[in-house]
């Protein structure tokens, strides 16, 4: 069964059973940019052209572009769609819809088993650092991840890493209190030496969940590289095996140089998962399949809204769902 088939099945689960609504709701409201510009121009491109020839092929490829699906992935993927085209002897627009879904889906699953769950551990706290540049949504994003897991009945502490930006110590404080979270911090000084004090702290407390923030300067890398292993190394000494995670915040806004961001820090740092905020603010939601394409690394969380709750897991289907629920009857 193809993913449109699965996602016809998730209409008809959707409107029976109305669970997950929540998530529905904000993954609709959420991709609701993207899915007016992209769908609609889809649908008008199966009205412009009722059967499948190069001028479609041509349009479909800049319509893709235009998505920020990227031009890498954008010419794998048409590849994939001329051959199946052929192999299928696909003739009309309408069909061809179907197969746009699928091979998007494939795209981003290409024969694996991927997880969106945190590493988390049984024993002691599971930590997760975070990176990212400034002004992508980092501490906000750490703020939101405190939130979720404080109402799943974790206990979570925040470190402040990012020690020499003005108020970003006192912000990540700010959160914390705004939480319930435990906080340690302190302004201007060495980032490792307070990530090792705040993490003997986190063993004391019995801490389930530690994120810790970290500085986004990615102008000068090698310094960054150095810093950030220097973390890693005083993390293993306190805990050995972690960070269990190293999540990259990226803004979904910023498109390919989002892509090139990822790139960089998976230069300078073991990186486990993506962050993807600001979504909702976007109509070039095809990021997504461009960031797995190109890094190869899945989108764990995906940021959908401003309140709290509008941090979600991110979820294949649904993303898939919500981009083009119009066009599955």
């Amino acid at each position: 069964m193809g993913i449109f088939d699965k996602l016809k099945n998730l209409v008809s689960k959707k409107e029976t059973e109305k669970e997950n609504k929540e998530m529905e709701e904000v993954y609709d409201k959420g991709l609701k940019k993207t899915r007016e510009e992209f769908v609609s121009k889809l649908s008008v491109l199966g009205i412009k052209y009722t059967k499948v020839n190069e001028e479609y092929f041509e349009e479909l490829e800049d319509l893709l572009i235009q998505a920020d699906i990227g031009v890498n992935t954008v010419f794998k993927f048409m590849d994939k769609l001329r051959k199946r085209v052929k192999e299928e002897h696909i003739e009309n627009t309408e069909t061809l819809n179907e197969v746009i879904v699928d091979e998007l889906f494939i795209i981003y699953v290409n024969n694996e088993s991927l997880t969106t769950k945190l590493n988390e551990q049984e024993n002691g706290p599971t930590i997760v650092l975070m990176v990212g540049v400034n002004g992508v949504g980092k501490t906000t994003t750490i703020a939101k991840l405190a939130y979720k897991y404080k109402n799943l009945g974790k206990k979570v502490m925040l470190i402040a890493g990012d020690t020499f930006r003005a108020g970003a110590v006192e912000q990540l404080k700010i959160w914390a209190e705004k939480t319930n979270s435990l906080f340690y911090g302190r302004d201007n000084t060495d980032p490792a030496g307070v990530i090792y004090d705040g993490l003997e702290m986190a063993k004391k407390e019995n801490v389930d969940m530690v994120f810790i923030d970290t500085a986004g300067r990615l102008q000068n890398k090698v310094n960054l590289m150095k810093e950030l292993e220097k973390i890693n190394k005083v993390i293993e000494r306190i805990i050995p095996g972690a960070p269990h995670e190293t999540l990259l915040v990226i803004d979904a806004a910023t498109g390919q140089n989002g892509i090139m961001q990822a790139e960089s820090f998976k230069e300078i740092t073991k990186l486990t998962g993506i962050v993807l905020t600001k979504l909702d603010g976007t109509a070039k939601g095809g990021i997504v399949l461009a960031i797995k394409e190109s890094v190869d690394i899945p989108v764990k969380f995906i940021g959908l809204g401003e309140k709290m709750t509008d941090l979600q897991t991110f979820d294949i289907e649904e993303y898939i769902y919500g981009l083009f629920k119009d066009m599955i009857k």
